[in-house]
């Protein structure tokens, strides 16, 4: 038998596992599918900027070829007027690497950083892709505790009582998802300063930074230390809903003198690759500089905005459920009450869903929560469909009780 590498044995993504395939079979038996799995905006209608199609379009011809192994030239340098004007000091283009995605970024990150058993602070619950690239980095991920009583915000004492001698790294994911959660810069000001006093790396992954609801306040972790290595990660597929030209990069800023040899790891890595796919990194100069038709949808009376409240009513209606509402990103991430419909596998509750409703969510665990008394939700589909899908969820439960 052709066995996979061990390396693969504790590294997961539920995003894309077995419920993804048990609702593809669903699929090929003639069920429609609601696939409230994952945040990819374009099935449910919406689209990237026209001129940022156009763009990627007219620059094809220029485009056949190889890159920089760090990416063209004009798209860094518009990330670094981005990430100056929100106040991260000494930016340099050698400072800002693209990629194919921030999944690939993450993953050149993290491999780059740890050797076999040190250990990432990583949140719970948390995107899970960071703690499978430590995982197959030969890492620890170290589940630091997120606050539901307190909006979700990071249990810093939780934080500071397992770091160790082995703590390489913080992962911050700001806005949250799968909470929604935004972080007050007070909070942040406290998690840098763990960081500077233990001599972390800060992983800041900001990829929902302009998908803010009611006004509340950002801050980009990045401009709160020089005292620290920060790694900000963002890109196309969130902000200006082009998911799938997996366009993302990431910035190096705060102690860069002490970080000489793991910067040389990532050009390593970075150059093997020789370089993320070029007609899409000619997209991220006129996004970042261009209309921000997000904010439009971010309104109470845009579209995101109308959905969020609708979700947020829908759910907190059901008995049995309560939920923080989100501040930011396109996801909730309700709470079951376990008792009432006695619930022990939040797995299993998730495919029972999706067989009977043919509702495709996302069970807390796969999160990295350690409960099974939560799910995630994607607030993507049109207002109409956000509604029948909710009612589903609800009839669902009430007559659900887990064998």
């Amino acid at each position: 038998m052709i066995q996979r590498s061990d390396r693969l044995n504790n590294v997961s993504y539920d995003l894309c596992g077995p419920l993804y395939e048990r609702a593809k079979e669903l699929e090929s038996l003639g069920y429609p599918i609601t696939k409230l799995n994952i945040g990819n905006p374009a099935p449910f209608g919406f689209n990237a900027p026209q001129e940022v199609i156009d763009c990627i379009v007219h620059h094809l011809r220029h485009a056949q070829g190889y890159s920089d192994h760090k990416g063209i030239l004009p798209a860094r340098e518009a990330i670094k007027q981005y990430y100056t004007s929100k106040g991260i000091a000494d930016i340099h283009t050698d400072d800002i690497f693209l990629g194919n995605g921030l999944s690939e970024l993450i993953m050149h990150a993290v491999q780059a950083l740890l050797n076999e058993g040190d250990e990432v602070l990583v949140p719970s619950p948390d995107y899970p892709l960071w703690t499978a690239a430590v995982r197959f980095s030969g890492g620890k991920a170290v589940h630091y505790r997120c606050d539901e009583e307190s909006e979700w915000f990071p249990d810093v004492a939780d934080i500071r009582s397992k770091i160790t001698s082995r703590t390489r790294a913080l992962v911050i994911i700001n806005p949250n998802n799968p909470t929604g959660a935004i972080y007050s810069k007070e909070l942040l000001q406290e998690l840098m300063q763990l960081a500077e006093a233990h001599k972390l790396v800060i992983f800041s992954d900001e990829i929902y930074d302009k998908i803010i609801y009611d006004d509340t306040p950002y801050t980009s972790t990045a401009t709160l230390s020089d005292e620290v290595l920060c790694v900000t990660f963002s890109g196309l597929s969130k902000n200006y809903l082009a998911a799938g030209f997996r366009a993302g990069w990431m910035l190096l800023s705060g102690a860069k003198a002490r970080a000489k040899d793991y910067i040389n790891g990532l050009n390593t890595l970075a150059s093997l690759r020789v370089c993320s796919n070029v007609p899409a990194q000619y997209a991220i100069e006129v996004a970042l500089q261009g209309e921000q038709s997000i904010t439009e949808l971010t309104k109470p009376t845009g579209r995101l905005g109308e959905q969020r409240a609708i979700c947020y009513e829908k759910l907190s209606a059901i008995p049995g459920i309560s939920c923080v509402k989100p501040k930011g990103a396109f996801y909730m991430f309700p709470k079951l009450d376990v008792k009432k419909f006695n619930i022990h596998d939040d797995q299993q509750f998730a495919l029972d869903l999706l067989s009977e409703q043919h509702v495709l969510l996302v069970q807390g665990s796969g999160f990295n929560w350690q409960k099974p008394d939560h799910f995630r939700v994607v607030y993507l589909p049109e207002r109409e469909q956000l509604r029948q899908t909710l009612d589903k969820i609800a009839d669902f439960l009430q007559s659900y009780r887990q064998v």
